[in-house]
């Protein structure tokens, strides 16, 4: 039994190998890669010793238990060689599970790139959950709005005093002209990305529903792309 046992961890190890691509001359390998192997040899040998004795007349069990041992370590190896397969579903999952607007990391081959990912409202639109200087609130993607637009509420959370403001720039609303203010939000994120310095208009209470990421924060992206039930910003 032992034999059988021993000849199976140097087929596991050969297989690892095999599937790490150290296909090379063993006299290649660093001091460090050797006694890494000598040192997990040992302790194999010294595992299998151990149990040689307690599967003694129980060949059924021992091959059983080592067919487990062979499935845990292929399980093993697939979820290393398609770990980055792995971490988009889990992100896909997440995205299903999570409230909509809730920003997703989305991966991204530009060094320094930062990108997200929404899903789409039931309502069918977008909406992004992010923070106005500090302050967390959800805001409508409005791709129509020129500017980031806060209702009264909104500007109140991110520490904007309404009574300091001059409501004299006209705005188009879906009801028609409305008067909003201008400011300057100190920041504004959406996830991993931020934006410092966003130009924005807070709007005269009672004629916005809804906060609006327009395209003062939009248009300083690297990129913004619809596809099917997601948004993807790229900043």
């Amino acid at each position: 039994m032992l034999v059988w046992l021993m000849v199976l961890l140097a087929a596991l190890s050969a297989l690892f190998y095999l599937m790490s691509g150290h296909l090379g001359d063993l006299s290649q390998m660093e001091g460090g890669e050797i006694a890494v192997l000598v040192v997990f040899g040992a302790l194999a040998l010294v595992y299998l010793v151990s149990l040689a004795g307690d599967y003694r007349g129980r060949a059924l069990l021992a091959f059983r238990h080592a067919a487990i041992w062979i499935v845990l370590f292929f399980i093993v190896i697939a979820g290393y060689a398609f770990r980055q397969d792995l971490g988009h579903v889990a992100q896909r999952v997440g995205g299903e599970l999570l409230p909509p607007g809730a920003p997703l990391p989305e991966a991204s081959g530009e060094l320094g790139e930062r990108a997200v990912r929404l899903r789409k409202h039931p309502s069918g639109h977008f909406l992004a959950r992010g923070t106005v200087n500090g302050a967390p609130m959800s805001l409508l993607v409005d791709t129509g709005a020129s500017t980031v637009v806060l209702k009264p509420a909104d500007a109140e959370r991110a520490g904007i005093d309404l009574g300091a403001l001059n409501f004299s720039t006209p705005v188009n609303t879906a009801n028609g002209m409305a008067f909003a203010a201008p400011v300057r939000l100190r920041t504004l994120a959406i996830g991993d990305i931020v934006l410092d310095d966003v130009e924005a208009l807070v709007s005269k209470p009672g004629t916005l529903n809804e906060s609006l990421l327009g395209m003062s924060f939009l248009r300083r992206l690297r990129s913004y792309e619809f596809s099917g039930d997601f948004l993807t910003l790229r900043g």
